[in-house]
C-alpha cells in the first residue's frame, strides 16, 4: 500500500522517506485473534494499517504468519507479507520481510506493533526523521515521561534512561534511575527532576541493520527482562530515544485494554 491520500504532508526537511511493517501474530495468550478483535466497528488490524498509512509512509505492509489475518487485511485493500511461524519476535518477521521484499540497505524501516490500533500517525513520522537525523544510531525510538509513582513501579511499564545526547543507556522494567534516598520513602511523590521516562514501544532501523540484528544472539539481559531491544545495546549499538510529540493511547494486550481502546476509539 502507498501513503494515503489523507496522509498529511511534509516538505523541507520534514521529508523523509520511510517504510512501516506491521507485525502481527494470531495466536496471542491472552487475546486470541487480536488483530481481527473488533474496535468501533473496525478490525484491530484496520486501524492500525490506517493509522500507517496517514502517517506519510511510502509503503505499509502487514508481516504475519496467520491465512486470517493475511485475508482479512488483503480485503481491506493493505499489502501483506507472509512470514514464518518461527520468529521469536517482531524484530525478527520484519527482517523477513526486508529480505523477501529486498528492500534496499538503506532504506528507513517503521516497526508499528499490531496491538497499537491508537498510535498517532505522527510518532511513525517522528521516529522515521529521527533516524534520519542520527546517522550514528541502528534504531530509534521515544519516551514519555512519567510523574505518577505507581506507573514507574509497574512492571509492565519499561522505563528507559539515556545519556545527555538521548541516546539510551539502559531499558528496564525496573524504576530507574533509582534514587537512593528518596525511595526509602514510599509515600513521598517522585523527585521532580524529569529523570523518568516511559518507553514507547515504537522503532525505526536501517534497512541493512536487521539482518545484523537477527543474526546476534539473544543476550542476558535481553532474557532476564525479556526485552528486546536490549539484544542492540548488549552488542555495543547505540539506541536514540526522543521525546514523543504526542502522547500514544493505549496498545491491546488484555480485554481491560480492548474496553479502554473501545471507549477511546468510539468516542473519537
Amino acid at each position: 500500500m502507498k501513503r494515503s491520500e489523507d496522509a498529511p504532508a511534509m516538505s523541507g526537511a520534514e521529508a523523509v522517506r520511510f517504510k512501516v511493517v506491521i507485525p502481527a501474530r494470531y495466536a496471542s495468550t491472552r487475546l486470541p485473534g487480536k488483530p481481527l478483535l473488533e474496535i468501533a466497528g473496525k478490525p484491530m488490524i484496520q486501524h492500525v494499517c490506517e493509522r500507517a498509512g496517514a502517517s506519510g509512509a511510502e509503503e505499509v505492509v502487514v508481516a504475519t504468519d496467520d491465512q486470517r489475518i493475511a485475508e482479512a487485511v488483503r480485503g481491506l485493500g493493505f499489502e501483506v507479507c507472509m512470514t514464518s511461524s518461527v520468529h521469536h519476535s517482531g524484530t525478527e518477521r520484519i527482517a523477513e520481510v526486508v529480505e523477501r521484499l529486498g528492500w534496499p540497505e538503506e532504506s528507513i524501516v517503521v516497526n508499528l506493533q499490531g496491538d497499537e490500533p491508537a498510535m498517532p500517525a505522527a510518532l511513525l513520522a517522528q521516529v522515521a526523521r529521527d533516524m534520519e537525523a542520527h546517522p550514528d544510531a541502528v534504531v530509534t525510538t521515544l519516551s514519555t515521561p512519567i510523574l505518577e509513582r505507581e506507573v514507574l513501579f509497574d512492571p509492565h511499564v519499561v522505563k528507559v534512561v539515556s545519556d545527555g545526547a538521548g541516546y539510551a543507556l539502559y531499558f528496564s522494567r525496573a524504576p530507574i534511575p533509582w534514587h537512593r534516598d528518596e525511595f526509602l520513602h514510599p509515600d513521598q511523590p517522585l523527585p521532580d527532576n524529569g529523570m523518568f521516562a516511559r518507553h514507547i514501544g515504537l522503532y525505526a532501523y536501517r534497512a541493512g541493520f536487521l539482518a545484523r540484528y537477527v543474526a546476534w544472539p539473544p543476550s542476558p539481559l535481553e532474557r532476564a527482562e525479556s526485552l528486546e531491544q536490549l539484544r542492540v545495546l548488549w552488542h555495543g549499538a547505540r539506541i536514540h530515544v526522543s521525546g514523543a510529540v504526542e502522547v500514544p493511547g493505549h496498545g491491546v494486550d488484555t480485554a481491560d485494554d480492548l474496553k479502554r481502546v473501545e471507549a477511546a476509539l468510539g468516542a473519537g
